[in-house]
């Protein structure tokens, strides 16, 4: 058995610790390796992607010199995201939790009993470690001595388990009141009763009516009391409202909703060679379509054809600046749910692109944080909510984005021929709403999209 301290082990090296086959009868890549070590078990593309992240994630979680507020930022988000699973993709086993586990458990033995179960502590991390090096679902082989020793009776700290069927409910009343109208009123109802009508009187208000009128007819003065009323006219039916007319849109570049965009994981797409596929934080709410949940945090799963063009290291960690209301693609097997604003140099005319480069990232200001709007100067306004493909703004608008001498990110509606004739504002800087401007590291006079 090696000796080599698992939480620094490199790929291969825990492979051969832990399974029976090599990577050199397996093939070196994680696909191939996974399914050596599962072949009974199918993955989605998705999957595949998620277990590349999940190794990327690995390695920052077993590196000694990263900061202590990141690293525990890391673990809470990896405590958060096993509180609902019990393998990192939910149920299946992958080779991801094979080298999770081996670059984890160092430091879960290290760790006191408050860091394992105190109020604080990251429970669900424990439970994972302690699941993957007992169960057989992941056919590791390791010595007893070498498992991290967990009492599962030993627990500081109880949380209340969350009761799915209340937390539903409470979501359902939220999403009700959201949706109420402001200073609506508000009529209690008995269950398994119907909803009263306007103008129609409820059983309970017949009955006390009823009860009153006999009162009156006991004490001899129901003929005094009864008067006849007078019949009731018919309230004459309001003309419907005309219809407002449709709002029209102009045509301007707020049309585009641009944001600070986190890339938190990027990996080489499974099916194809010259694409990346990024999880990345675009400050969505929870529960928005096309998203998902990854680390404790919302993403998107975006796919660029980065690859060969930037590193894969240049992508891990970093802020972006993303285009998020295009319509979602599949990309080879992969929903892609938003875009990376990237800069190139502007060819020639007739010159053929043949895409060999260079490609540089757009980048926010510095601490610019995942979510924050972005507009050009000059042209504020609100985003649609998804672009219609039909009216192709986005390949309308796009050629007046462009880079200037100073390397600023800038809006040229003189390179765009609808707006032409609307009177020039000339050059918009791109800006983040909280203050700063978006710029490149070198290209000058580039095509940004």
């Amino acid at each position: 058995m090696s000796t080599e301290n698992p939480n620094s082990a490199s790929f291969s090296s825990i492979i051969q610790r832990f399974f029976s086959f090599t990577t050199a009868s397996s093939g070196s890549d994680i696909l191939s390796v996974s399914h050596s070590a599962y072949p009974d078990i199918h993955y989605t593309d998705n999957e595949k992607v998620v277990i590349n992240s999940w190794i990327t994630t690995s390695e920052q979680l077993a590196r000694q010199d990263e900061d202590q507020a990141k690293h525990a930022e890391r673990l809470g988000s990896l405590n958060l995201h096993l509180s609902t699973r019990t393998t990192l993709l939910g149920s299946k086993p992958s080779i991801a939790d094979a080298v999770l586990y081996a670059r984890l458990s160092p430091a879960v033995k290290t760790w006191l009993d408050e860091e394992r179960t105190g109020e604080r502590g990251y429970h669900h991390v424990v439970r994972y470690v302690d699941f993957v090096q007992n169960s057989p679902l992941f056919g590791l082989s390791i010595p007893q001595d070498d498992k991290v020793a967990i009492n599962p009776n030993d627990v500081l700290f109880i949380h209340k388990p969350l009761d799915p069927k209340e937390e539903k409910e409470r979501k359902k009343k939220e999403k009700a009141l959201a949706a109420a109208p402001s200073g609506a009123s508000q009529t209690s109802l008995v269950v398994g009763q119907p909803k009263p009508q306007e103008g129609v009187k409820s059983k309970n208000e017949n009955s006390d009516t009823t009860s009153s009128v006999t009162k009156d007819i006991l004490a001899g003065t129901a003929g005094d009391t009864q008067a006849a009323q007078p019949r009731k006219e018919k309230k004459d039916k309001a003309a419907k409202q005309p219809k407002a007319p449709v709002k029209e849109t102009i045509l301007s570049p707020c049309l585009i909703d641009l944001r600070v965009g986190h890339i938190l994981q990027a990996v080489p797409h499974p099916n194809a060679d010259s694409l990346y596929v990024s999880t990345i934080a675009c400050g969505d709410p929870p529960g928005t379509e096309n998203t998902s949940e990854f680390n404790g945090q919302v993403v998107r799963t975006v796919c660029s054809g980065l690859n060969g063009l930037i590193p894969l290291s240049e992508l891990q960690d970093r802020k972006i600046v993303a285009v998020c209301n295009l319509k979602p693609v599949t990309m080879r097997g992969v929903k892609s749910a938003a875009m990376v604003l990237a800069a190139s140099p502007r060819l020639a005319p007739g010159t053929v692109d043949n895409h060999a480069g260079p490609v540089e990232l757009v980048n926010p200001p510095m601490g610019a944080k995942a979510g924050e709007r972005i507009h050009f100067e000059g042209w504020e306004g609100e985003p649609e909510g998804v672009l219609n493909p039909k009216k192709k703004v986005w390949e309308t608008l796009q050629p007046g984005f462009t880079t200037t001498e100073d390397l600023r990110v800038v809006f040229d509606d003189g390179a765009v021929e609808q707006l032409k004739g609307e009177g020039r504002k000339g050059l918009g800087k791109l800006v983040v709403v909280s203050g700063g401007e978006c710029k490149v590291t070198t290209l000058k006079g580039a095509v940004v999209r």
